[in-house]
C-alpha cells in the first residue's frame, strides 16, 4: 500500500471554456490526462474527484457527498475516501505544476507529522488544490460543509498547517507561477509549454 493517495479534482463545467476543464486540450493531451500522468508519477494511488459517469474510465472516481460545494466538498469527499494518512489534491488544470514539486510537498507531509496540511502559497495566494492533507482535515471541512461555510482558506486558522511560502519556493527551485490554471480560451491559446523552465529540477 503506497502512503499517499493523489486525487485530481475534476470540478465541473467551466462557462468560459465551453466545456469541462478536464476535457480541453492542451500541448496534445487532455488537462485530465496531463493531470493523472503528473499523479501517477509519484503515487500508484490515484483517484479523481467528480462524476462517476464522466470520468469512470479515467481512473477510480470519488463523487462528493457535499454536492455543490466547490473545492472544499471535493477535499472533504477525497479524505472521506483515501485509504492513505496523506492525501495529495491536485486541481486537474494546473498543468504547469512539475513532478518535482509534488515530490517535495509529499516529502514535506513526511517531514511535519504535527500537521493537519501542507499548504502553499505563492503571489500572497493559498494554493489549496495543489496541497497536501490529512485525515483529520476531513472533520474540519464538514464542519464548515454543515454550516453552510465553503470557502478552504478561511479554515486554515483551524488547524496546524505547514506553509510553503514563496521564498522556500524559490530557494527550492520553484516558481511561484507554476500554480497558473487555465480559465479561458486565452490562456488556453497564450500558454506554451514553460513546466521546465519553472523549476531547476528534471
Amino acid at each position: 500500500m503506497p502512503d499517499v493517495a493523489a486525487f485530481i479534482l475534476a470540478g465541473g463545467k467551466s462557462m468560459r471554456m465551453g466545456t469541462d476543464k478536464a476535457f480541453v486540450a492542451f500541448e496534445g493531451q487532455t488537462l485530465m490526462a496531463r493531470a493523472l500522468d503528473l499523479a501517477r508519477s509519484v503515487t500508484p494511488e490515484v483517484r479523481v474527484v467528480g462524476s462517476r459517469e464522466k470520468f469512470a474510465s479515467f481512473a477510480p472516481v470519488v463523487e462528493d457527498i457535499f454536492r455543490d460545494r466547490g473545492p472544499l466538498g471535493g477535499i472533504h469527499a477525497a479524505l472521506r475516501a483515501s485509504p492513505t494518512g496523506l492525501s495529495l489534491m491536485l486541481a486537474v488544470d494546473m498543468p504547469f505544476v512539475p513532478a518535482a514539486f509534488l515530490k517535495y510537498l509529499i516529502e514535506q507531509g513526511h517531514n511535519s507529522p504535527e500537521a493537519t496540511a501542507v499548504i502553499p502559497r505563492s503571489h500572497g495566494r493559498w494554493q489549496p488544490l495543489c496541497a497536501i492533507y490529512r485525515w483529520d482535515f476531513a472533520d474540519v471541512a464538514e464542519r464548515a460543509l454543515l454550516a453552510g461555510r465553503n470557502r478552504i482558506d478561511v479554515l486554515y486558522p483551524e488547524i496546524r498547517a505547514r506553509v510553503i511560502e514563496e521564498e522556500e519556493l524559490r530557494r527550492e527551485g520553484f516558481s511561484p507561477d507554476i500554480f497558473n490554471n487555465l480559465n479561458t480560451p486565452a490562456e488556453l491559446q497564450g500558454a506554451t509549454r514553460i513546466v521546465s523552465s519553472f523549476c531547476k529540477h528534471i
